[in-house]
């Protein structure tokens, strides 16, 4: 496992959330972290992002996780909605 993957996991370690849970995988261009929405009920896809090394290097990571993890579950909340003005199919 690469130094990077692990060091994303410890980031996410430090996030709980009674609905959601969060990994991360190694990608071929870097770390790719995962939201899962954990209730069995409604299903719903897993939403995923992609860190890149010169990210998880940076001397600003865990700020920058941060903003990109809340980011990423504010547009993963609005994704789960079944009808929005927004969403065109």
């Amino acid at each position: 496992m690469s130094d990077a993957v692990e060091k994303v996991r410890g980031e996410l370690a430090r996030y709980e959330h009674p609905l959601f849970c969060f990994a991360a995988r190694p990608a071929p261009e870097g770390v790719e972290v995962e939201i899962r929405y954990t209730p069995p009920e409604p299903e719903v896809h897993v939403y995923t992002f992609l860190l890149r090394p010169r990210e998880i290097e940076s001397a600003q990571f865990t700020w920058m996780l941060q903003k990109q993890l809340y980011d990423c579950l504010h547009d993963y909340v609005i994704e789960m909605f079944t009808r929005n003005p927004q969403r065109h199919d």
